[in-house]
């Protein structure tokens, strides 16, 4: 080759300069591989080349709600409104009150965005949502301030004896705050747990059935009879229980955990895994069976180093935990 024909064929090389939607595609691609921290860094690069274009704000909010911080995903989404009426925002923010536990407000968005768009994208999404919201005013409905402090204290104290897995301390304190608190549909499932638990089982099971009798898409029942019936070893009705719950996605965390615990305690690891790994950690780090129950189902799924640190992160913060085998015995 010619020292001329050199020259000519490298003048001919036209610089890679990429644009947003390069960047954005490549952030796509890190999300769908939960690969959070590397999709941010290219949904930046991507908003910096096009500070205009709303998707990619809100496909950025959207990774901040995976990762639990949903603040930092409203702000996004605001700034989006600022400048454009771009409708799935109000249901994205709507959608991150309801995880901040902020009702009124998730039910004021996700009223808006029906009232933009009727048949939208995420429709079906906001009415699901206002559907939850509705059902938690209606459990608030009856008691003020003064009775909210009281169940508060009954709630938290028999947190912490279900957490501990004691049953018998239980049972007297959950059958007081459905007493005095009837209208609280929670204390029931805590207390068939108690129940079953302490040898009741008949008693526990028949509760929850009729319970779910009377509302067939109660979550909370689910969760319990696909425990109750795996432990019983009746395979047909635990799998009925245990089908429903993989079709279900919730928003709240704590129901999230509440599946993600019932799955690995039932021996569906894989799925297990995958439900706490979408779980904000300081969300539900209160909870010992969130490290004792997500540390088994990493083992389960041959990631032994991460079964390592959740254990002895979660015998720090419960000190309880360390009287118990790990996950490798």
């Amino acid at each position: 080759m010619h020292l001329k024909d050199k020259e000519v064929k490298t003048n001919n090389i036209i610089p890679f300069i990429p644009e947003g939607d390069f960047y954005f595609t490549k952030g796509v691609e890190a999300f769908q591989k939960r690969k959070f921290d590397i999709a941010i860094k290219w949904m930046k690069k991507a908003t910096e080349m096009k500070p205009e274009d709303p998707l990619y704000k809100c496909q950025m909010s959207i990774i901040y709600t995976e990762i639990g911080a949903y603040h930092a995903a409203n702000q996004l989404l605001t700034s989006v409104l600022q400048s454009s009426d771009y409708i799935d925002c109000y249901y994205l923010i709507a959608n991150n009150y309801a995880h901040l536990g902020l009702l009124s407000d998730a039910k004021k968005y996700a009223d808006s965005y029906l009232e933009k768009e009727p048949d939208g994208d995420f429709s079906e999404e906001a009415k699901s949502l206002l559907e939850m919201i509705d059902i938690d005013e209606e459990d608030d409905e009856d008691w003020n301030l003064d009775d909210e402090d009281e169940l508060l204290i009954y709630q938290e104290t028999a947190f912490y004896h279900l957490e501990n897995m004691e049953w018998e301390k239980a049972i007297p304190i959950i059958e007081e705050m459905m007493t005095i608190f009837p209208e609280h549909r929670m204390a029931k499932h805590d207390y068939t747990q108690a129940l079953f638990f302490t040898g009741r089982e008949k008693e526990a099971i028949d509760m929850e059935e009729e319970i779910l009798e009377e509302d067939p898409s109660s979550l909370y029942s689910h969760i319990n009879l696909a425990l109750y019936y795996y432990e019983k070893g009746m395979k047909q009705e635990y799998e009925n229980h245990s089908q429903a719950l993989l079709n279900i996605y919730p928003i709240l965390d704590q129901q999230k955990l509440r599946i993600a615990i019932t799955l690995a305690r039932t021996g569906i690891y894989k799925e297990a895994y995958s439900r706490f790994r979408m779980i904000p950690k300081e969300k539900v780090s209160s909870h010992l069976s969130y490290f004792k129950w997500y540390s088994i189902a990493a083992f389960q799924n041959g990631d032994p180093g991460k079964a390592l640190a959740l254990w002895e992160e979660g015998c720090k913060r419960h000190p309880k935990l360390s009287k118990e085998e790990g996950p490798w015995v």
